[in-house]
This record gives C-alpha cells, structure tokens and sequence, in this order.
C-alpha cells in the first residue's frame, strides 16, 4: 500500500521507476505526499501516449510534478486530435510547485512548440534493413441475407433515435453505430459474412504457402468477432488470443502460434494491439475496423518490426454502402 511505498519514496537513489497507476495513487493535494517533497533533475514518461487527455486525473498529476526537466517517449505522439499532442507538450515544460499549470491551444504556437521539443525516430530512418509493409483495402459487397439484416438493423436504429427526441444522446448513436459494425462483419439471421468467405480464401492459400497470418477484430463474442472468426476458419486449427485468456493461456496461445499449430491467430484488437513481437506472421488482416488509425497501425506492427525478413502486407477489409465507408472516411481525416 501507499504507506508501504512512502519510504521507497524516501529512500536514497540516482532513479525512482514507478507506474502511472501508483504515482496517482500516491499524488495526493498534500504538499508534503512523497512524490511532491522534492523537485526531480528529470521526470521520463515512458508510453506518454497516456497523458494525451489532459483533463485525466494522471494527466494532471504527471504534470504537477515538481521538475527541472521532462522528457515524454511515446510511438504514438497524436493519436485522434492536436489537443493530444497539446497536452503531452504542456507536460514538456518544466514546473515548479506554486506555478501555474502551462497550457497549450491547438494551432501554430503549438506547432512551433512542438517542432521545438519533439526529437522524431522515424522507424524507417533506424530500421533500414526492415522490409517494406503493403497495405490494401479490401471492398467488398455485402450478400444479399447480409445486406437485408443491414438494412434492418439501419431502419430500426433511425426510428429508435427518432423516437428518443430529445432524450437521444451519444450514447444511443454509438450503440446504432456499434450495431451497424457488428452487422458488417456477420448476418446475424443466418452468419452470412463477405468477409469470412474472402479470408477463408486467402488464408487458405498463406497456408499453401506456409505464411501466416494475424487476424484482428474489436469483438470478442461468437457472433460478430473473434469467436465467430474461429468457427468460421476451424479448418485452420485458429489460435485465439483475447483479454478473456490468462496471462498464460496467452503465453500458451502465442507459443504455438510461432511453433506452427495454425496459419492463423486471430486476436482482439484491445488485447492483441500492442506489446507482442510476431514477426512469425507477413499478414495481417483487419476485419473491421477501429475509430483510432494510430491503434490499427499498432496492431500492424507486431508482424512488422525489427527480426522481420519478409514484406509484410494488410488487408484493411471495407464494406460498400454501409457505416464502414464512414468510418473509412473519418480514419482518412485524422491521417
């Protein structure tokens, strides 16, 4: 507990690591709580992607850190919009107890703040040697059980939203949104999916050519995500890989991916995203697709990166006419 730690806090040391999660617990409004006694020569933020939103209590915390330097590392410096960007740079500014916290307004003086502060490392200018990543976008035509159940599901969802007036709210458009998604990716009357059939067919021939493949879906469950993905591929022994599975159900599901069980692993989005290294895997394939283009791009990256001696291609899969080209549209935007 925090008392436990207060002497850790204490204790004579060139450096003091710690988590995001135990420095805000630790951080009170006292003056005189541990991380506040001294002023730090340097506050390092490792994954400063998470100090992105500046009104999170972590974010107010790391900031009001008594320092004489700070230094962020982050893969992922702007992730939807510039006041992300923002609030990793009013960290940047060194701070002392009693001043005013710094605050950045999107525009160019940020700009200039930020081309000011930010030493970039392009991964292409460290990993010369690294193959190049192809990606295709993949339109497809829902069939027609799939296409009516979208337009169903579109239907009611528009006449649910009118009903509510003025009570509807973002909640309710995100859940129609949602719906919609899930929709895309399989029928739920009959499990009709134009995607399953056109993966189903290039996985089959990766495994001809002994490649294999990462498969990603924001779903979880047996109807629209990774659980139906398994079923439909089950002539490929697919490896799942889930927040669902223990710390060593994943070690387990990783281990015999690289040992060859299956051409396939197909791994949610939230859990398989990032901090893997399978460079065992050239494919990778987005079955539906996420609000967050830094996110995908993660994802993508656990096949292409450094120990990976083949062309890594993605197929981002698109389907015509519905939420998706939307979706397609807003990803667009925010690159």
């Amino acid at each position: 507990g925090a008392a436990d730690r207060a002497w850790q806090w204490k204790a004579p040391a060139h450096l003091y690591l710690t988590s995001y999660d135990t420095l805000r617990s630790d951080f009170t409004d006292n003056p005189g709580s541990p991380p506040r006694r001294r002023v730090w020569d340097v506050v390092l933020l490792d994954e400063a992607q998470r100090i992105k939103n500046p009104d999170a209590e972590v974010s107010r915390v790391c900031k009001r850190l008594p320092r004489l330097r700070a230094w962020a590392l982050t893969g992922t410096p702007l992730e939807n919009r510039a006041d992300d960007v923002a609030s990793i740079c009013e960290f940047l500014t060194p701070w002392r107890e009693g001043q005013a916290l710094p605050y950045l307004e999107p525009g160019l003086r940020l700009l200039a703040r930020h081309a000011a502060l930010q030493l970039r490392r392009k991964k292409a200018d460290v990993l010369r040697q690294l193959p190049p990543k192809r990606v295709v976008e993949v339109l497809l035509e829902l069939g027609p059980a799939q296409r009516e159940s979208y337009r169903l599901a579109e239907r009611e969802g528009i006449v649910r939203l009118h009903g509510l007036g003025e009570t509807a709210n973002v909640t309710h458009v995100l859940q129609l949104v949602t719906r919609l998604k899930q929709v895309s990716n399989f029928c739920p009357a009959t499990g009709e999916s134009a995607k399953l059939a056109d993966l189903a067919e290039r996985v089959e021939t990766l495994a001809g050519e002994e490649h294999r493949a990462l498969v990603f879906s924001q779903f979880t469950d047996d109807r629209f995500g990774v659980g139906a993905l398994l079923r439909g591929l089950r002539r490929f022994r697919p490896i799942p890989y889930t927040g669902e599975l223990s710390p060593a159900e994943r070690e387990a599901a990783i281990a015999a991916f690289r040992r060859g069980e299956s051409p396939a692993l197909i791994l949610s989005l939230r859990a398989g995203g990032h901090g893997l290294n399978l460079q065992d895997a050239s494919y990778v394939f987005h079955f539906d697709r996420w609000w967050n283009p830094a996110a995908e791009r993660q994802a993508e990256d656990r096949a292409h990166r450094i120990g990976q001696d083949l062309p890594v291609t993605v197929y981002r899969y698109l389907c015509a006419d519905t939420i998706e080209e939307r979706i397609d549209a807003v990803l667009r935007r925010k690159q």
